[in-house]
């Protein structure tokens, strides 16, 4: 399906790209192939959520949604305080893709530290937190535009990949 859609898209691109045409007819055919990529990539986000839905079920997992697309349940609960943007989170985490492959953890990489709000982490692992307080644990799976998008990280994680977390904040401190 994924090379059917590339191969529409190439196949638009070319055409549009190919001959002497004035600008008058080349905003339509622009038009339609923004609205050819639009519809590609609808096809793709609605493909990798019946594949998170599929997963979720074939695991028996009773997983909540937010607006974004993130997927997350809280299956132990914490008494600590809870995260806050500004505020420096701690974790332990392990990070799988879809597929099973763990691909990173803290028990390889140390505990996961970052500030709440200011990017330099995956925005559904940003959003995640934010729904916890310190001593819960929790399962989250990133669909790839919460994740690394289309580029993946370039080494363990690929192109598009979802990601699922595993995570115990451990801390949240202002320092």
């Amino acid at each position: 399906m994924m090379k059917i859609t590339l191969l529409l898209v190439i196949s638009a691109f070319l055409l549009l790209s190919c001959g002497s045409q004035s600008n008058e007819n080349r905003q339509p055919e622009r038009q339609e192939l923004r609205e050819s990529l639009l519809g590609a990539n609808v096809m793709l986000i609605d493909a990798e959520d019946q594949e998170i839905r599929d997963f979720i079920d074939r695991h028996g997992w009773e997983m909540k949604a937010t607006g974004s697309g993130l997927r997350y349940m809280i299956y132990e609960k914490g008494t600590g305080p809870k995260a806050e943007k500004d505020r420096i989170a701690h974790l332990h985490y392990t990070m799988s893709l879809i597929t099973g492959d763990l691909i990173y953890s803290s028990e390889d990489d140390g505990i996961r530290q970052f500030r709440i709000g200011r990017g330099g982490v995956e925005s559904g692992l940003e959003e995640g937190i934010l729904l916890l307080r310190v001593g819960d644990r929790a399962r989250f799976i990133l669909p790839s535009h919460l994740a690394h998008g289309v580029p993946g990280d370039g080494v363990k994680i690929p192109k598009r990949a979802t990601i699922i977390y595993d995570i115990e904040l451990v801390d949240i401190t202002s320092k």
